[in-house]
């Protein structure tokens, strides 16, 4: 693993454990929050690593609510189990607690053990278009979240996404450049 990713994943770890370590109505606000940082993370990095710690805190933040208390300790734990794990470079433990921590996740009551699959789909696709809005290529943004273009492009099209980007070159500069690269008049 990179460094520059562990450091980031690291960060998410730590700013997740101190949200957890007391069990707060906040909590709810503060992991979207966390979550919508570390979508930052995998649109600048495209790291797998980051793309599972990302759906990870969004999902927590999902369920958080929903947690009794034997769950919401073992997640903390977990958590800080994962940082230790990766400050030691033991990145086998550390992805153990992390498919753990999914494990957890799902099985927080029956409603969620049914709808996880389509909350994690959902949290993939709108942390798609987040991708988009940082410049990304809906393939690329699909690619990274594990979704078929089609899936991230039927929602993005709902959102103002594409209405929203903005070219900073002109299309004609884009062409003459493109055309002198080439040598093509």
């Amino acid at each position: 693993m990179k460094e520059v990713i562990k450091k980031e994943i690291l960060y998410d770890l730590r700013e997740a454990i101190k949200i957890l370590e007391k069990r707060e109505d906040k909590d709810f606000q503060e992991l979207k929050v966390l979550s919508n940082h570390a979508i930052e993370d995998v649109a600048a990095h495209k790291d797998l690593d980051v793309i599972s710690l990302t759906v990870l805190i969004y999902s927590i933040y999902k369920v958080v609510n929903c947690l009794n208390d034997q769950d919401y300790k073992d997640i903390l734990l977990l958590l800080e189990k994962s940082e230790n794990s990766l400050v030691r470079g033991n990145l086998g433990k550390y992805n153990s607690h992390i498919k753990k921590l999914f494990q957890i996740v799902e099985g927080c009551n029956a409603k969620v053990k049914e709808h996880l699959q389509d909350v994690m789909q959902a949290a993939k696709i709108k942390k798609g278009t987040i991708l988009l809005e940082k410049g990304l290529s809906i393939g690329q943004a699909a690619g990274l979240m594990g979704l078929s273009n089609w899936d991230l492009q039927q929602y993005a099209s709902k959102t103002n996404v594409f209405s929203n980007h903005h070219e900073a070159i002109p299309a004609v500069k884009r062409l003459q450049r493109a055309q002198k690269i080439f040598g093509v008049s």
